[in-house]
This record gives structure tokens, sequence and C-alpha cells, in this order.
């Protein structure tokens, strides 16, 4: 789910989580929004489904609101995967994403580059190279998941 105003990263994620869930035998079903009560209606029909899931994709919007969405993935029992340890953070079950530490140490390396005359059409792109997994365990208990032990090991901060 991403609000369609706001999803500039939406073409990266798309494909790839479509291609992940049918190699799991899993439908993707791609559910844009633009409020919170579009957002409050897609969650509430997700619960009613069974074995149904949320991913989160980043956009502006949902970082904005995260403490209410992962508040709505609470309220309807629905488990969700965000793309910001923030989400974790604020009770959401895992997320998995860019080290955002990491990202803005490497800003800091092209700021200062262009600070001293690198123009920045000479820089090059560059995607992330760390990113980290986190478990929320208390969510997960709430929502009565057991988690598997390799993937509590895997996990990089695990939130008890």
């Amino acid at each position: 789910m991403f609000n369609q105003p706001t999803a500039t990263f939406l073409e990266g994620y798309l494909d790839p989580f479509k291609t992940a869930a049918a190699s799991l035998g899993v439908e993707a079903i791609v559910a844009p929004f633009n409020d919170m009560p579009t957002l409050e209606s897609i969650v509430t029909a997700e619960a009613r489904e069974p074995s149904s899931g949320l991913v989160v994709i980043p956009d502006a919007f949902t970082q904005q609101h995260r403490a209410e969405i992962t508040a709505l993935a609470a309220r309807f029992h629905v488990p969700a995967v965000y793309w910001s340890y923030s989400f974790a953070e604020a009770g959401g079950l895992i997320s998995y994403g860019p080290h955002l530490v990491d990202e803005y140490r490497r800003a800091a390396v092209y700021a200062d580059r262009i600070l001293k005359g690198t123009k920045p059409s000479e820089l090059p792109v560059q995607a992330p190279v760390k990113f980290e997994l986190v478990l929320n365990l208390k969510t997960a208990k709430e929502l009565g998941l057991d988690v598997s032990p390799p993937l509590l090991a895997a996990a990089d901060v695990v939130i008890e």
C-alpha cells in the first residue's frame, strides 16, 4: 500500500514486489490510497481476509502518519512490513529498509564534495548499501505470532 501523490519510489518497488509475491505463491494486491479514510478501508478489508498482511511502500505520507498506520494495523490485527525503523519503533511488526543513519553519512560526503566545487551532475547516483531488519516482539506477541528462530537471528534490531 502507498499514498499515490507522494509515492515517488513506486516504480522501483512494484515490479520486484509482484515478482517476489508470485515466486512465493502469494497474491500481491496493489492498494493505493489518497487519505486516511481510504487507508482505513484498505486495512479493514485486509483484516477480513485469511492469512493477509500489508507491505507499506516508502513515501512521505506514510512516514508522516506512521503512528496512525501502525495503530490501524494493530487494531485490526493485520501483520505489516514497513520500510523504516521508525515504524517498528512506533509499534509496527517488522521493518526492512535502508539504514538511514548510513544514508545521511553518505549524503554528507556528497555535500562536502559539492561545497568544494564538484558539480552535482558529475556525482554518480548511489543506491543504499546498508539495510536493517527490525523486529518488534511485543507487536508479534499482541498479534499472536511466533517469530521463528532464524528470523530472530537475522534481525539487526529486536524491540522487546
